[in-house]
């Protein structure tokens, strides 16, 4: 069971979890244990709010795929139950990012004060430069 918020819990059912080998370097450790776990959860199955399904599937993320289905591959720790929380962690996440409103940006415009200091050290600096030319 996975508690995103108060209110919204995912259940153990929904979440697939899969034991397999994990990449790169570690030894006879890695190459033995299948300690990596690869997590996946689908959306549209779920049993959360209509509102996270919906940001969820609009949101730009590699880890998505086209059929709604959330695939994260955990292979950080050496143990199958650390990597398993990562894993969870990770969701968790990627759900909250999803579902976070980005607040609109309200342009604005540099003040009178600020473009005036910037025109005169700009002059300051081309006089410096102008000075250095050669003497006649």
């Amino acid at each position: 069971m996975l508690t995103i918020l108060k209110h919204i819990v995912i259940s153990a059912d929904e979440l697939e979890f899969t034991a397999i080998r994990a990449q790169g370097s570690g030894g006879q450790n890695v190459n033995k244990v299948s300690s990596a776990i690869h997590l996946r959860f689908d959306i549209k199955a779920s049993s959360l709010p209509d509102f996270y399904k919906e940001r969820l599937l609009e949101f730009k993320d590699k880890r998505i795929t086209a059929d709604g289905i959330i695939v994260i591959k955990a292979q950080t720790f050496r143990t199958q139950q650390k990597n398993r929380e990562d894993a969870l962690e990770r969701l968790k996440t990627l759900i909250l990012d999803a579902t976070t409103i980005q607040k609109n940006r309200r342009p604005t415009k540099p003040t009178r004060s600020s473009q005036r200091k910037r025109m005169d050290s700009k002059t300051k600096r081309g006089n410096t430069k102008a000075m250095r030319g050669k003497v006649m």
